[in-house]
């Protein structure tokens, strides 16, 4: 390719140590680097405005051709932390969801878990820009990403999707995978999954450049998240766009 690879990454301190070697300057002859929410960013790469993206899973059946080109990925093997389900009362007295816009993989695995888990059907709401003020009472939200970390804050019952899946499944969830929408040479694959690599050999850097008080951040790194699983996460990932296919 005569030109800069796009990449495509969220806004959330969840793809920090991923895309901080990128930051620091690995890669600047070979990547452009585009910032969004996950859902833009899906939108980008499914409309060839990116050439890559660690984008939802759920879109994977959306894009004409893809490639998981990469050994990292946003994954959990058990609670996630920044993707639940936040309410002031028990599940079952929670009658409305507000969805968070931001992601398409977490609305759809909630869809699964409401259904197959937890065996309620409240009434689903697409939410817009400032809902979280509205989740109280009987209303409970979806909330993704650094804004679920504010809200673990206020909220008195928190359901975290991540272990929800695993007591349900017994397996890990993969969130975001990075994704190409066209075939990339071997040599910059292996230069990516390097990048990645720099910043998860160095959490303190990165912690000290995304000061956060709402959660402990050395835990979310290394607890929560897991960036190279050890699982097979095409296996994961399978499962989930199976289970879909009945929730479009």
């Amino acid at each position: 390719m005569d030109r800069k690879i796009r990449v495509g990454a969220v806004s959330y301190l969840n793809t920090k140590p991923l895309i901080y070697g990128i930051e620091k300057g690995m890669m600047k002859e070979m990547v452009e680097l585009v910032i969004d929410y996950p859902a833009n960013i899906a939108h980008k790469l499914i409309h060839d405005e990116i050439d890559m993206g660690l984008v939802p899973v759920a879109i994977i059946p959306e894009l004409k051709e893809y490639h998981i080109v990469s050994d990292f990925c946003i994954a959990c093997d058990g609670a996630v932390a920044s993707v639940c389900l936040f309410s002031d009362v028990p599940l079952n007295e929670v009658e409305t969801i507000l969805l968070d816009y931001q992601s398409r993989t977490s609305v759809r695995l909630l869809k699964i878990l409401l259904k197959e888990h937890w065996n309620i059907s409240p009434r689903l709401v697409e939410a817009t820009e400032g809902y979280e003020s509205n989740i109280k009472g009987t209303t409970a939200g979806l909330v993704i990403g650094d804004r679920a970390f504010l809200q673990r804050l206020r909220s008195k019952f928190v359901f975290d999707l991540g272990l929800a899946w695993k007591e349900m499944t017994g397996l890990p969830f993969v969130f975001a995978a990075w994704v190409s929408n066209k075939q990339l040479t071997p040599e910059f694959i292996v230069a990516f999954n390097n990048a990645n690599r720099f910043g998860l050999t160095n959490i303190d850097a990165v912690v000290a450049q995304n000061p956060f008080d709402a959660y402990h951040l050395h835990q979310y790194y290394q607890d929560n998240i897991k960036f190279k699983p050890e699982f097979d996460k095409l296996e994961v990932i399978t499962l989930f766009l199976e289970k879909l296919k009945a929730y479009r």
